[in-house]
């Protein structure tokens, strides 16, 4: 887990805020955003002022996505990561749109926060859509999905959560599956081996559809934690 806490697995690209973006920042912020606190856990309960599974979504870009999922799962909670400021601020004015209430954002390093600042257990599920593919071959190790980063997983998760990862990039989807199959903690809810068949059970991203335009392939994995995993 050092290792990983080491190397930045994401590139900060600031990118301009629009007013809208910037305006959302300032006053949204307040009611839709998460301080995450120096030391210590975050108290989701006391965050989201109720008691319910928790989603959390790593690196969700422009938000229109996560705020769609978080609008039709009333039931679950969902706490966002992004560090693209422009796409918070994009989020938080799509939040305020469709006044869902379920819905919470952080603009720190996704690995951090996990390892600092998440309880054991304290996950339903984990999802990563279209992360950083780092295509290099010497960047690979700045991948996201490794053996230290499911180690990590797998204490956060509660028996039977959910990991539900989607790249455009042909290697990268390999590298998840390969990283996944031969972690024995995590079984694969398609079968062993298997993408998941299209369409994906989830609204179609920004990265997504740029992919796409691109003639890339889009692959979904979801694995779920076995319970015997977390005991």
């Amino acid at each position: 887990m050092s290792q990983l806490r080491r190397t930045r697995t994401f590139v900060r690209r600031e990118g301009r805020l629009t007013q809208g973006q910037q305006r959302a920042l300032e006053a949204l912020w307040p009611h839709y955003g998460l301080d995450v606190p120096e030391q210590g856990a975050v108290d989701l309960d006391a965050l989201f002022g109720r008691t319910a599974p928790r989603v959390l979504d790593i690196g969700f870009g422009d938000g229109e996505a996560l705020v769609e999922m978080a609008a039709a799962d009333p039931d679950r909670d969902y706490l966002g990561v992004e560090v693209h400021r422009p796409g918070v601020g994009h989020c938080l004015l799509c939040a305020e749109q469709a006044q869902v209430e379920n819905l919470r954002v952080a603009t720190v390093d996704a690995v951090e926060l996990i390892h600092r600042h998440l309880s054991a257990r304290s996950l339903a599920a984990v999802q990563i859509f279209f992360p950083d593919p780092w295509p290099k071959k010497r960047h690979h190790k700045r991948r996201i999905i490794q053996p230290a980063f499911l180690d990590l997983l797998a204490e956060r998760l509660a028996p039977g959560g959910r990991l539900h990862l989607a790249t455009d990039w042909a290697d990268y989807a390999e590298w998840m599956l390969e990283t996944l199959e031969a972690d024995e903690r995590f079984e694969n809810t398609c079968g062993p081996g298997a993408f998941v068949p299209p369409p994906p059970p989830r609204p179609q991203t920004k990265f997504e559809r740029r992919g796409l335009r691109k003639g890339h392939t889009v692959h979904d994995l979801i694995y779920r934690l076995r319970p015997s995993a977390a005991r």
